[in-house]
């Protein structure tokens, strides 16, 4: 199984998250779930990083590092 984090992505990227065709998503801020997938909640960006096999997309949602930050126990707040 792929993980988000390994596709390519700009560097304003803090989240990433498959939706439930199996594209993943990076997103500029913390995103909500809907029905199918994840959204910006017209706050933030986003961008498709990819696309692998869906599995488990519901809990897909993972924090990444911006380049110069630790990626352990990265939280919304580690990005304001």
């Amino acid at each position: 199984m792929a993980d988000g984090r390994d596709f390519p992505r700009p560097d304003w990227v803090s989240w990433v998250a498959q939706d439930s065709s199996g594209a993943w998503w990076g997103y500029s801020t913390e995103p909500l779930r809907n029905d199918s997938g994840w959204y910006e909640n017209e706050v933030g960006d986003c961008v498709r990083l990819g696309h692998s096999a869906p599995f488990g997309w519901e809990s897909s949602l993972q924090p990444v590092s911006r380049p110069g930050q630790s990626s352990q126990k990265a939280s919304p707040s580690t990005f304001r």
